[in-house]
């Protein structure tokens, strides 16, 4: 998709990931959880990474009460 996409273009899009997710409704009977099930096995089947919930958590760039200063005794860019 471009930036000069138009209405229709995004449109057929559209139309396209809804007639998917029917098809894919369609084969399970409607079933959601069959559908969820059949989505995890394929996915523990790629082979790829999985990230868990958890995993990827916002941490400080430093610990509470912790400096600025690197080490090294040097001041962070920033601080200079």
């Amino acid at each position: 998709m471009t930036l000069n996409s138009t209405t229709e273009d995004l449109n057929d899009i559209i139309g396209t990931i809804h007639g998917w997710r029917r098809e894919i409704s369609e084969h399970f009977g409607g079933n959601l959880a069959a559908m969820v099930d059949d989505a995890n096995r394929r996915t523990e089947q790629s082979g790829r990474r999985i990230l868990r919930r958890g995993e990827l958590t916002n941490k400080p760039m430093h610990p509470s009460g912790g400096s600025t200063v690197a080490d090294n005794s040097e001041s962070s860019p920033a601080a200079r």
